[in-house]
């Protein structure tokens, strides 16, 4: 192998010395355009702008459209995970139309047109109940991804058989519905009820109990399980209000501490404790109207003032017609007699109070977050985040669930104490699911450039083999060439000196007369060798 370098080396330098100064250029010349193409090009291609063609698409229909685009030599780009496929900008219009002329994108579900444009006499029952249900479930997909907040929709329908015999019942219909909701959305209200009211409508004999609506998070959407008299069982109505609670304040943890760290960086659960003692009572307060004196409001005012001087008389008390009550009469000696007597009514406030305590109060809460403390993960290498960097996360998620727990428990059960509340872990998650990734594409002046190179390499192959050819021509000659002249040493007698002698004298001569024949002749020797 080293000795086939050398030679390739040798070889390779000897056609460069013996080029000409204008081949010289020439060929330098052409690798400075190629290289100046290649990167003309590139910069052309990096400065399109690319839009999107299509949005949201399923790996199915990237697939079918991914294929025709390389089929037509059109240069994309995939995004968002490879649901959305951008195109040169100048192109969209052009591309919309053919592919919908083709039918593209086609996610392979068929609708209820489906039956107007493939009608057949020779289909069966099984095979066309199979197509109604399928039918059935695109239209009430297609229907339940037109409500805002949702962006896609799976639906999967079980349809009980036909009974054979008029005495046997009706199997009933059940559903199961999975929705990519936007980032951010919760249905209010009555929009559950709502959802779950429009798919038990939309298949027959579908009850809504039937009927189980999840998203892409795995988060339950539960209708209000009311009875017939609108009354709700005591543990359905407990157990309901406790999952609320706990996944509504899941829901805006998950959000908030996920826009800290990243949303598959960190899990968060939460445990409620509910107090639903319920309390009627009346209360009948009295209270003064000013409270700072304790005295209520004046509301009459009644003055008594009597006076009276004379002598004393004696006899009994009070037994004359003009006698004063209570005095006695007839006394002897001088007296006085004075009455005053101030009455006054006061008004205070009388309070009458009917109390129903709320009906569920928040007792206790805890607040168990894990999170991911792997920062870099390249298969061999594993970067874990520092303790100081622990601390910062942990510092940052306190504030938070501090004022989470402060505001949620209930103020009644006393102080609280946040730190006991809440648990924040630090662990390696287990890797998830990788999505399919999708080849990169390879950009058409990718293409150009190869074949230019691959032309210049073929050029440059040709070139070697021609030289190749004429140095063995040239060879050839020498040959003819060095056999005259090994007659033509009249000097040199045949029978003092040895044939190799003769044959070092001629190399001699020649290498004297013609070196470039010599050095030509001297690389053809190695190279046999």
């Amino acid at each position: 192998m080293k000795e086939n370098l050398l030679k390739w080396k040798e070889t390779a330098t000897a056609y460069w010395t013996s080029r000409s100064k204008s081949q010289k250029g020439i060929f330098l010349g052409t690798i400075i355009i190629v290289v100046l193409l290649i990167a003309v090009l590139s910069v052309i291609n990096t400065n399109k702008q690319y839009v999107p063609l299509y949005n949201n698409l399923s790996l199915q229909e990237v697939g079918q459209i991914k294929g025709e685009l390389d089929a037509r030599g059109v240069p994309y780009e995939l995004n968002d995970g490879g649901t959305t496929i951008t195109v040169p900008e100048e192109q969209v219009e052009t591309l919309l139309v053919d592919l919908a002329g083709m039918g593209l994108p086609n996610s392979g579900n068929i609708d209820y047109s489906f039956f107007s444009e493939n009608t057949s006499w020779g289909i069966t029952d099984n095979e066309f109940n199979i197509m109604k249900l399928d039918a059935m479930q695109t239209e009430l997909a297609n229907l339940i991804q037109s409500i805002d907040g949702i962006e896609d929709a799976q639906v999967m329908i079980n349809m009980p058989e036909d009974p054979v015999f008029v005495s046997e019942t009706i199997g009933e219909a059940s559903a199961s519905i999975v929705l990519n909701t936007q980032p951010g959305y919760q249905f209010q209200g009555n929009q559950v009820d709502t959802l779950y009211h429009l798919v038990s409508k939309a298949v027959p004999n579908l009850s809504p109990d039937n009927i189980v609506i999840m998203n892409q998070y795995f988060e339950y959407f539960d209708r209000n399980s009311q009875t017939a008299s609108g009354a709700q069982d005591a543990y359905t109505y407990q157990q309901t209000v406790k999952k609320d609670i706990e996944r509504d304040i899941q829901r805006r943890l998950q959000q908030m501490l996920g826009t800290m760290v990243g949303a598959d960086n960190v899990l968060v659960s939460v445990t409620a404790d509910i107090d639903f003692t319920q309390e009627n009572r009346t209360e009948e307060l009295v209270e003064p109207v000013d409270i700072e004196n304790m005295e209520g409001l004046p509301v009459s005012l009644e003055t008594i003032q009597e006076s009276y001087s004379g002598d004393a008389g004696g006899g009994l008390v009070g037994t004359g017609e003009e006698d004063v009550t209570n005095y006695p009469a007839g006394a002897t000696g001088e007296g006085d007699y004075e009455l005053d007597k101030e009455t006054i009514n006061y008004e205070f406030n009388r309070i009458r109070k009917e109390i129903v305590e709320s009906p569920y109060k928040v007792r206790d809460l805890g607040i168990q977050v894990a999170v991911d403390n792997v920062t870099n993960s390249d298969g061999n290498n594993v970067e874990f985040l520092t303790q100081q960097e622990q601390i910062a996360v942990e510092d940052g998620f306190y504030s938070i669930l501090d004022s989470i727990v402060g505001t949620t428990i209930d103020a009644g059960y006393g102080e609280i104490d946040p730190e006991e509340k809440i648990s924040i872990v630090f662990q390696e998650f287990t890797e998830s699911p990788a999505m399919m990734e999708v080849s990169p594409v390879i950009p058409a002046w990718m293409y150009i450039a190869g074949a230019v190179l691959l032309i210049i390499i073929i050029v440059l192959i040709i070139l070697l083999v021609r030289n190749r050819s004429t140095e063995e021509e040239m060879l050839e000659e020498m040959e003819t060439v060095a056999g005259p002249v090994l007659t033509e040493v009249p000097e040199i007698p045949e029978e003092e000196e040895s044939e190799s002698v003769l044959r070092r004298k001629q190399l001699e001569k020649i290498a004297k007369d013609k070196p470039e024949d010599f050095a030509k002749l001297l690389r053809s020797w190695i190279g046999e060798d």
